[in-house]
């Protein structure tokens, strides 16, 4: 996210899959002993273990709560490892015994797993009551030639305002936030205390706010433990002093995945589940799950509301197809490159699109809001795509998110208008 962001050239090449595991259902005296039996409480890390009915299987990244049974295969988080156990054919017998066994067996095939289904939940956790799918929108916290707002005239068509944004201190990892000077003067004064009540204006709609950290000028650094702290203390004072619903990490200049990550769950920890985290990286920081962004999504993926990229200033980039280098401002940009996320590890539901509200809110990468649906419904439900097709149908995306507010509104709110009512026809 930008005041005037330059233009970013890159195309990466590198897309991380795990492949899907041959294994043979011969006989029992074949097949490997069984790792401990999977729980939908515990949480795996890459190169974890699990069994689950009579199959081994590894986790490819960090996941908690999603059956290898239901989750397994190229693009999933684990990877098949084959039979498993000494005792119990992976296969019935064509004959059954003439007389039945005198003690049942202790684990039969029937009986139903002590743990519940892992299928993910509809509503994801820690989305603070946000709609299925939602519209974010950018609020400017300056005056840079888009129309200046005071936060309760943010029209009504957006779910989620980021605030941008917070501003970087002394002290490393700790943030602040003050209205600007300029902003207050361009209409015409605005306090604190008038944004505080802003803020409870726009819960009273039902909508919610969160603090975005970072930006293309933003400085603050994530990189040691006493950072992480100050950073969670820090967002939290703001979150109680202003009202804020959660955070929202722009940062455009690198982080440290493991410390960002220490920050965001001790934040949690004080905040509670209600928390929003969400992110807004850029193209390039989310081609492959080894990238710092990338990775800092999956190790918190059970605490993440959602990840908009901004899907402009890109220039060309690599889709999940590994195949082309796709144009930024074209259908199959958005798609292509939406598609990484959701194979690398990330559920449809943190998944977002983001664009430019108009050609002057960015250095390149606007579509007309038209496209954005059209990117909509190619994920959701494989119509209006363009030449490239996801590999599968993702009913679940979260929605779209625009640099900025303020910009739509310069642009006559074109944006918002189209795609809000657009996301009402998603599954």
């Amino acid at each position: 996210m930008r005041r005037s962001r330059s233009v970013i050239l890159a195309t990466v090449t590198a897309l991380v899959a795990g492949g899907a595991a041959t294994y043979f259902t011969s006989t029992a005296s074949a097949a490997a002993a069984c790792a401990p039996a999977w729980s939908a409480s515990q949480v795996y890390v890459g190169g974890n273990t699990a069994s689950q009915n009579g199959v081994n299987y590894s986790a490819k990244w960090w996941t908690q709560n999603e059956s290898p049974a239901t989750h397994s295969g190229q693009w999933d988080v684990w990877k098949n490892d084959g039979a498993c156990g000494t005792t119990t054919p992976t296969t019935p017998p064509t004959t059954p015994p003439t007389m039945p066994p005198t003690t049942p067996p202790t684990t039969p095939p029937t009986t139903p797993p002590t743990t519940p289904p892992t299928t993910p939940p509809t509503t994801p956790p820690s989305n603070g009551q946000l709609p299925k799918h939602f519209l974010t929108g950018y609020w400017q916290n300056f005056d840079n030639g888009a129309a200046p707002l005071k936060l309760a005239a943010v029209p009504n068509n957006y779910d989620l305002i980021a605030v941008a944004f917070a501003d970087a201190t002394s002290t490393q990892g700790a943030v602040t936030f003050n209205l600007d000077p300029g902003l207050a003067a361009a209409v015409g004064g605005y306090t604190d205390a008038q944004f505080k009540a802003d803020i409870a204006t726009l819960h009273a709609r039902g909508k919610k706010v969160v603090i975005s950290v970072g930006g293309e000028k933003g400085t603050v650094a994530v990189n040691s433990a006493a950072a992480a702290t100050a950073f969670a203390d820090s967002v939290h004072r703001l979150i109680t002093t202003y009202g804020f619903d959660g955070v929202d990490i722009d940062l455009e200049n690198g982080l440290n995945p493991t410390y960002m990550a220490q920050a965001l769950r001790s934040l949690r920890a004080k905040v509670g589940a209600s928390l929003l985290i969400t992110m807004a990286p850029q193209t390039i920081d989310m081609q492959s799950p080894q990238s710092s962004y990338f990775a800092l999504a999956l190790s918190i993926k059970d605490i993440l509301t959602v990840v908009f990229t901004q899907f402009y200033n890109s220039g060309s980039m690599l889709g999940c197809d590994n195949n082309a280098a796709y144009s930024q401002g074209t259908v199959n940009f958005l798609t292509a490159l939406a598609c990484i996320q959701t194979q690398g590890g990330l559920r449809p539901d943190q998944v977002a699109l983001g664009l430019p509200a108009s050609t002057r809110a960015a250095g390149g990468g606007y579509v007309a809001p038209t496209v954005v649906n059209n990117a909509l419904d190619c994920l959701a439900k494989a119509t209006n795509c363009g030449s490239f097709r996801p590999p599968a149908t993702y009913p679940g995306i979260r929605g779209a998110m625009t640099w900025s507010i303020n910009w739509d509104v310069t642009n006559g709110n074109g944006f918002a208008n189209t795609v809000k009512p657009h996301l009402a026809t998603l599954p």
